[in-house]
């Protein structure tokens, strides 16, 4: 995942236009218990169970959109969904958009899709009806979980521009009752899989032939279900942040771990030459408050790569652009009276 998704915890919303679309398949009973164990703000389950009375959940990691969620659902509880409590085939809808990133753990480098659809499915009940929005290519790492646990699947591909960047897809299927896969074949299960690794290589043909649409040809019923309880049993992380900065522990560790900043005072014995100043500059020596009165300031240096372009054009009228990367000092000065200057 690239730097920006990471920061956002891997949260890409649903396009609402989808969810409108995904509620079309989907025949809601009253009494429904619907979770989302990656929920966001909850637009996308709301208009994904809007207009029926029914229990929605959600989890969420984020503080913020935990809070707004809340506002749309039931119940959310501010968590991991690996730190979350729910009861074993409870649930009667679990949509699940999970984070489009790898697992970064000891040993293990699983795609995340993977991780929670493994972690998350066992909270649906016996006939109950998976949402489930990933990238194309993800569905072959998902492809052994599905073909055990779920029969009767659909597969769509989503057409919003929001969808089309993510190269989204969204599956719907009934999971399994225990008897169904107790008596699931090998030979039948391979060829399920073999099915899945195909059309995750088979973005282009779903989008042409199999687009999600307000006309669905075929309608999931999901079914009612008791209320459940989402109980979280991490640690209170939070919490935890606050206290450590104040824990004797932390103290005898920073002495060791988190250096003192140095300061260097004084007249070099020789005239220092270009080189010089720009090792101190890019080491960070140089920043500091100097100047006083109008011209009182604060300075910060820094590296910074920059490409040059160059063009070249051949007798033949061929043009070959060339570019090279370099790194260059670059200065920022933040002046009392608030004016900002940035050199380079």
């Amino acid at each position: 995942m690239r730097i920006e998704g990471r920061i956002r915890l891997g949260y890409f919303p649903l396009p609402l236009p989808e969810a409108a679309r995904i509620r079309q398949q989907l025949q809601l009973m009253p009494g429904f218990v619907a979770l989302d164990p990656c929920i966001g703000e909850g637009h996308a389950l709301e208009a994904i169970t809007a207009g029926v009375e029914g229990h929605r959940c959600g989890i969420e990691l984020d503080a913020f959109r935990a809070e707004e969620a809340s506002r749309r659902a039931d119940q959310v509880v501010h968590a991991s969904a690996f730190d979350v409590h729910c009861p074993a085939e409870s649930i009667s809808l679990l949509y699940l958009n999970p984070p489009y990133d790898f697992e970064i753990s000891e040993g293990k480098n699983e795609r995340m899709e993977r991780v929670f659809l493994q972690h998350t499915y066992r909270w649906l009940k016996a006939g109950g009806v998976l949402v489930l929005v990933i990238p194309c290519a993800s569905l072959a790492d998902c492809s052994e979980t599905l073909a055990w646990n779920f029969k009767d699947t659909s597969l769509y591909a989503l057409t919003e521009p929001g969808s089309v960047k993510y190269d989204q897809v969204v599956l719907f299927g009934i999971r399994r009752t225990r008897s169904e896969r107790e008596r699931a074949r090998d030979d039948d299960v391979s060829h399920q899989r073999m099915g899945y690794y195909r059309k995750s290589r088979a973005l282009d043909e779903l989008r042409q032939f199999h687009p999600l649409s307000e006309h669905p040809s075929r309608i999931y019923a999901v079914p009612p279900a008791e209320p459940v309880t989402l109980t979280d049993r991490g640690l209170l992380l939070d919490e935890i942040e606050d206290l450590l900065a104040k824990s004797p522990a932390y103290r005898q560790a920073s002495r060791l771990l988190i250096g003192k900043e140095g300061r260097v005072a004084g007249r070099p014995l020789t005239p220092l030459h270009g080189g010089h100043v720009g090792l101190l500059a890019v080491s960070g020596l140089l920043n500091g408050i100097f100047g006083e009165g109008p011209a009182l300031h604060i300075a910060r240096w820094q590296s910074v790569k920059v490409t040059d372009t160059i063009e070249e054009t051949d007798d033949a009228g061929v043009t070959t652009i060339r570019e090279k990367e370099r790194f260059s000092h670059e200065l920022r000065v933040v002046f009392r009276d608030g004016r900002v200057a940035i050199l380079k």
